[in-house]
């Protein structure tokens, strides 16, 4: 249908496709790739070492080492890290071609607490440095499988792993259906919550998320601040070095980064630039974070406000997706060049309920980077003390915050009709997480494979 929209004198002709065309367009598609399709996991000719080093040929150098040895502390890290040889196996499979905003990343991991901008504590997704327009299934067999492997290595036997499986895809898709029958708006306002007051956790499970909450809520820059800061001779608050994880730059990087400091200021809302306006950059430090993400440049800014109060910004590398690199989905305009720092920050305030405020953008030297608060309330759910119950719930609570986000564009009552109301689908997505759980296993023994025998060089990960 067209809807012409009164702008001045002018007649602005907009295509709106009706939520009902699109979930017919969606069952639709049925007849061109099955549901059942998506069971199917079809091994390809790849050399995931050398995946790897690919990726770590535009890191700093002097970091792969730990990178390695992080990825091989368990099958579960290694999955973490190893997002780039998924995408590479998910180019290669069956797809339903409905493209939405994607994480590109939704590990269980990649979920968790943080502080909203009125200070509550919400619980989402939270990384999105992958996320790219990419088929939606991509996401849910990135969580489902997540889901196994999770399972696999709690020592959970094979019955229960299957059932924590079948909960997240079920959740996921009963979620999308139930938000798809929603108003646009009322999708966008939709917040779910998961709190050690939820009714529907066990005493048990309300205890390990009560605990995540209080860790939330020491981890804050005056926190961070206290254990790895000191006043030097020069009444200077600093960072105190802890190599490799915490190292200075030199004091060429960080002037320049401090010239650096007022473009990013000019990304973010007035009010925010206005409230940064009033600290001044003490000290800043390179930072090792994550597991994925190691090698990759990133940076803590420590600010001081007119009072000293403290405030500590992460300055961190956005690299190209690994969905465009290897999964080989490229931009709408291939020609155009992506910021993607800006790619990152856009996608976080799509696919998340409530974002940080602080997200903002730059550029220093051709490399894109992302700001935003480091460590602000965040923490995450310790999944190894779940019961066997309990850890299907935590699963299907991933799902549905998954779900939340994918509702977001405009094109997600297609996968409502995709999937219908049968478990066709949910079966078929926990048949291709066990296989590609095993998989995973399989690449994890390569990398280790070669590090045993001197091929790839890892630190040991304590």
């Amino acid at each position: 249908m067209a809807i012409e929209i009164h702008h001045g004198s002018d007649l602005w002709p907009i295509e709106v496709t009706t939520r009902d065309q699109l979930k017919s367009d969606g069952r639709a598609l049925r007849k061109q790739v099955s549901r059942p399709t998506f069971a199917r996991y079809v091994a390809h000719d790849r050399d995931p070492l050398a995946i790897l080093q690919e990726q770590n040929e535009r890191r700093v150098q002097s970091l792969i080492p730990l990178r390695m040895g992080r990825m091989l502390v368990s099958p579960f890290t290694f999955y973490r890290g190893s997002a780039a040889i998924m995408a590479a196996d998910l180019a290669h499979a069956p797809t339903t071609g409905i493209e939405i905003v994607a994480c590109g990343d939704a590990h269980l991991s990649n979920f968790g607490f943080f502080a909203s901008p009125e200070r509550d504590l919400v619980f989402d997704l939270n990384d999105f440095d992958e996320a790219s327009l990419a088929p939606w299934e991509w996401d849910l067999k990135r969580l489902v499988t997540s889901v196994v492997i999770g399972s696999r290595e709690s020592g959970l036997d094979e019955a229960t792993t299957v059932d924590a499986a079948l909960q997240t895809a079920t959740a996921y898709r009963l979620k999308l259906r139930e938000l798809v029958s929603l108003s646009v708006l009322d999708r966008y306002y939709h917040r779910l919550m998961l709190g050690s007051a939820s009714g529907d956790l066990s005493p048990r499970a309300r205890k390990v998320v009560a605990k995540a909450e209080r860790q939330a809520h020491r981890r804050t820059s005056a926190a961070f601040v206290r254990k790895v800061t000191r006043v030097n001779s020069a009444g200077v608050r600093e960072l105190i070095e802890d190599p490799p994880v915490l190292t200075h730059v030199p004091e060429m990087a960080e002037e320049r980064l401090t010239a650096l400091f007022e473009r990013y200021r000019s990304t973010v809302p007035a009010d925010i630039a206005l409230l940064l306006s009033q600290f001044t950059l003490t000290d800043l430090a390179m930072r090792v974070v994550g597991v994925g993400s190691v090698g990759t440049r990133c940076y803590i800014l420590l600010l001081t406000g007119p009072n000293n109060e403290p405030l500590v910004l992460q300055v961190k590398e956005a690299q190209p997706s690994v969905l465009r690199v290897y999964g080989h989905h490229e931009p709408v305009q291939p020609d155009e060049r992506i910021h993607e720092g800006h790619r990152v920050v856009a996608n976080q305030r799509i696919l998340q309920a409530v974002s940080d405020p602080f997200l903002g953008h730059l550029q220093v030297a051709g490399r894109d980077f992302y700001v935003r608060q480091f460590r602000d309330m965040k923490s995450s759910i310790d999944t190894s003390r779940l019961t066997a119950a309990e850890y299907g719930r935590y699963g299907q609570a991933c799902a549905r915050l998954l779900a939340r986000g994918h509702v977001q564009s405009s094109n997600s009552p297609m996968i409502a009709g995709y999937l219908g109301t049968s478990p066709s689908f949910d079966s078929a997505m926990v048949e291709w997480a066990l296989a590609y759980a095993d998989q995973s296993l399989a690449d994890y023994r390569i990398l280790k494979a070669a590090v045993d025998s001197g091929e790839i060089e890892a630190l040991a990960v304590p």
